[in-house]
């Protein structure tokens, strides 16, 4: 095949002349004016047009969310949206503050149509198009530029009369704010745009400072960048008349998808109001999509007027069940992957920064600054759980969070390596992402923590009872009392281990001695089993919050001791004696109690039980 050569079939945009342009400076500090089309332009859009139910339920969501400008149909299309205009204005069931908005097309017969279903409604937006550009003026209607007006002039003045017969009280008393497209503005010469609309204002004769005529500029077909669709914008607030008698609502598609960027462009070119889709259904490729458009806001700290996306997920399921349409998981904010980390580098920098953020927190500075995370998922009703997910991609970080998430097990550094390597290896022979319940579960096997899953879950070792007492070295209290000194500081003392150890199920007596407690059991184990090791690392801490893992009989909570969190390092001795203490083999263990010093015990035989059998170490049952 010839390579592609558009240059002699597609003719290019043609610029907007505006040199002195100003909405490149700008930056946005408000919220526009939301108005839902997804009633009406979204549901043109589908395969199956929504019923009447799903209309309904989509309306109700819509109020919900807080818009207060919702275009509900286009009511001369179909008996089924007339009906249900008809539907929720005898049912009383459009809040006050709400205007619902209709569409018609300038034909008379349509217009007293679509007056006949918002009869009795309190707030009307009555919505009239009619096309403008050279396109459909010469291959479409057959319409010269004279004639186009002509045809928007006079239906406007019908729409007038019946503005005045409905608003009458015996009529209705609707209020009703008029709105005109010159459908297809992106691709109309902006000086007849605007000439277009000075006459619609003009036949209109009812636009003033509280009452503002709405002139709805449509990228009907996006065909131009998004600096294009600004540059028109800015063009045509600059040149139409009595700006202040007008709202500039923009009403983007996205064929080339750029909808986004074009009315974050066109808002900060002059626009007043967004008409577009949650979640950016519509012909095509889509209107706009307000979700994006209003988060992209709230993440810079503006709140988007009185939109409220607390609940995306309800958002998501309303759309995509009344639509049929599902919702890509890499979707905008929406997306059921969008606050899913599964990278390993892109895990440990959000790891990292949830501690800064807890840190930032305690000193009073709630300012959300996470890496690869612009918004807080919580503000849109998510929780953290989905943050960061494993997988054979994933890093030491990402397995260390979901533990701390789900365990409240904060592991040192080195532990963090050495349990990734048991997650990889699963991981890796599985071929499948690893849950939050897979790495709990492989946690737990891997160091024998009890826990309400797998119930007792011991290893080779485990702690049955124990005591500690003084051992102190013959002659030593006699020397105590020569030389004066208290409680025997200048005489080496130990701590004696006494207690019942389980190995391979077999209850055994031990006792050993060392200069403190995991020293002194470890003494009792090389004693009665041969084993030699050392403890390389320990650390502790308190544990926070419940998990699934805890001392037997006991719980983190209301009315419960604090439990506390061990992990030891153990290398062998012998091992550690050839290559260095530093390069010898470790093995970690967990020790959970609301005692210390038996969190403590029980991490060292929670290591000795990977200790003596290396081979088990894998992440399995």
């Amino acid at each position: 095949m010839p390579p592609m050569d558009p240059g002699t079939k597609y003719k290019p945009y043609t610029p907007v002349d505006l040199p002195n342009r100003t909405w490149p400076t700008k930056v946005q500090k408000s919220s526009p004016i939301w108005a839902s089309v997804d009633l009406r332009d979204g549901n043109q859009a589908l395969i199956n047009p929504m019923t009447g139910e799903q209309k309904l339920k989509f309306y109700q969501k819509l109020v919900q969310v807080g818009f207060k400008e919702i275009e509900v149909s286009f009511p001369s299309a179909s008996d089924t949206d007339f009906g249900f205009v008809r539907h929720i204005i005898e049912n009383n069931m459009i809040p006050d503050d709400v205007w619902i908005q209709v569409l018609t097309p300038a034909r008379e017969e349509l217009i007293r149509r679509t007056f006949e279903a918002i009869k009795g409604a309190k707030n009307v937006i009555l919505h009239m198009y009619n096309a403008s550009s050279p396109l459909f003026r010469n291959v479409v209607f057959n319409n010269s530029q004279d004639q186009t007006i002509e045809l928007a002039v006079r239906h406007t003045k019908i729409v007038r009369e019946l503005v005045d017969e409905y608003s009458k009280p015996e009529n209705g008393g609707t209020n009703f704010k008029y709105e005109y497209s010159p459908e297809t503005f992106t691709q109309t010469e902006m000086d007849f745009a605007v000439r277009l609309c000075e006459e619609v204002r003009r036949a209109w004769g009812k636009a003033s400072v509280d009452n503002r005529i709405i002139f709805n500029l449509p990228a009907t077909v996006e065909v131009g960048p998004p600096n294009h669709y600004a540059d028109q914008i800015e063009w045509f607030c600059n040149n139409i008349t009595k700006r202040e008698e007008i709202i500039v609502s923009l009403h983007p598609h996205n064929d080339r998808g750029c909808a986004v960027a074009a009315t974050e462009l066109g808002l900060l070119a002059g626009g007043d109001r967004v008409e577009g889709c949650l979640l950016g259904n519509g012909e095509r490729t889509g209107n706009v999509d307000i979700v994006t458009l209003a988060l992209n806001l709230f993440c810079q700290g503006i709140a988007p007027g009185p939109l409220d996306m607390s609940d995306i997920q309800s958002i998501v399921d309303v759309v995509s069940g009344c639509n049929d349409i599902p919702v890509h998981p890499r979707h905008p904010y929406a997306g059921d992957l969008v606050f899913t980390a599964f990278s390993g580098s892109h895990q440990d920098a959000i790891k990292k920064g949830f501690a800064a953020q807890a840190q930032r927190i305690a000193n009073g500075d709630d300012t959300w600054e996470i890496p690869y995370l612009p918004i807080d998922p919580a503000d849109l009703g998510c929780t953290y759980e989905a943050v960061i997910r494993v997988n054979s991609q994933s890093g030491k970080g990402g397995v260390a969070y979901l533990v701390a998430q789900s365990l409240g097990l904060d592991l040192p550094r080195r532990m963090q390596v050495a349990f990734y390597q048991v997650v990889q290896e699963v991981a890796d022979r599985t071929g499948k992402e690893m849950t939050t319940d897979d790495i709990t579960r492989i946690f737990n096997n891997t160091y024998h923590l009890a826990s309400t899953e797998s119930g007792k879950n011991e290893g080779r070792f485990a702690l049955r009872s124990y005591s500690f007492s003084d051992d102190v070295a013959a002659g030593a209290e006699e020397e105590d009392e020569d030389s004066g000194a208290a409680n025997g500081h200048q005489t080496p003392r130990y701590r004696r281990f006494t207690g019942k150890v389980v190995k391979d199920g077999k209850v055994y007596e031990l006792s050993g001695k060392g200069n403190g407690a995991l020293s002194a059991l470890l003494d009792a184990v090389e004693s009665s089993f041969g084993i030699k090791a050392n403890v390389r690392e320990y650390t502790e801490h308190a544990i926070k919050r419940s998990g699934s893992s805890s001392a037997p009989g006991q719980s983190v909570g209301q009315g419960s001791k604090a439990q506390a969190a061990s992990f030891v390092e153990l290398v062998n001795v012998e091992e550690s004696e050839k290559v260095g203490t530093k390069k010898a083999t470790g093995f970690w263990g967990v020790g959970i109690d609301v005692d210390i010093t038996a969190s403590g015990l029980k991490a060292v035989l929670s290591a000795l039980s990977n200790f003596d059998q290396p081979e088990h170490v894998n992440g399995s049952a």
